[in-house]
C-alpha cells in the first residue's frame, strides 16, 4: 500500500485534502499498472503557489519562474525495499488561473489540479514528454485518468468560499 503525504504550503485556495488523497491513490495505481510491476511505496505531494514553486523550479530544473508541476523520483536507499518513491510539487495557483482563463465548459480548477497530479504520477512511472509524440501520448492517458476518476469540481476553491 502506497503511503501518501500531502503538505499545503499555499493559502490562497482551499483544497479538499480527502479528495486530493483519493485522486493521488487512483493515479498512482494507474501509473503503477502502466509501469508493470514496480511497487509504489511513497508519494509526497506539496501544494504551492506561483511564488512558492519558482525557487524549486530553479533549483531542480534550472528554469526561472513558476510552472505547473515538478516531479522528482528517488531511488531506494540500501536496505530499503525497492520501489517507487516520488515527490510532486504542484502549483494550485496556476491550476486556478488556467481553468479561469481557458473557460472550458465543465473544466474546473479542480480538474486542472487533478491533471497536474496525473501528469506527475505519469512521469513517476517513467513516461516522458520530450517529444511532440510523447507529450500527446501522455496528455491522452492523463485525460483518460482524470475522466475515469470523476474529479469533484469543488476540489479547489478560493479561501472564504
Amino acid at each position: 500500500m502506497i503511503e501518501i503525504n500531502i503538505s499545503n504550503r499555499q493559502r490562497k485556495y482551499k483544497v479538499d485534502m480527502v479528495e486530493l488523497r483519493r485522486l493521488a491513490m487512483v493515479f498512482a495505481e494507474a501509473a503503477q499498472r502502466r509501469e508493470a510491476g514496480e511497487e509504489w511505496l511513497e508519494l509526497e505531494i506539496t501544494l504551492l503557489s506561483d511564488r512558492g514553486i519558482a525557487p524549486i523550479n530553479l533549483t531542480y530544473l534550472g528554469h526561472e519562474g513558476s510552472t505547473d508541476v515538478i516531479t522528482q523520483r528517488y531511488d531506494s536507499m540500501p536496505g530499503e525495499p525497492c520501489g517507487v518513491r516520488g515527490e510532486l510539487f504542484i502549483n494550485v495557483e496556476q491550476a486556478w488561473g488556467v481553468a479561469a482563463s481557458e473557460g472550458r465548459s465543465g473544466w474546473s480548477a479542480g480538474h486542472e489540479l487533478a491533471l497536474y497530479l496525473a501528469h506527475g504520477c505519469d512521469h513517476l512511472s517513467g513516461a516522458e514528454d520530450l517529444t511532440a509524440r510523447g507529450r500527446r501520448v501522455m496528455r491522452q492517458r492523463e485525460l483518460r485518468w482524470v475522466a475515469a476518476a470523476r474529479v469533484q469540481p469543488s476540489l479547489v476553491r478560493t479561501v472564504g468560499r
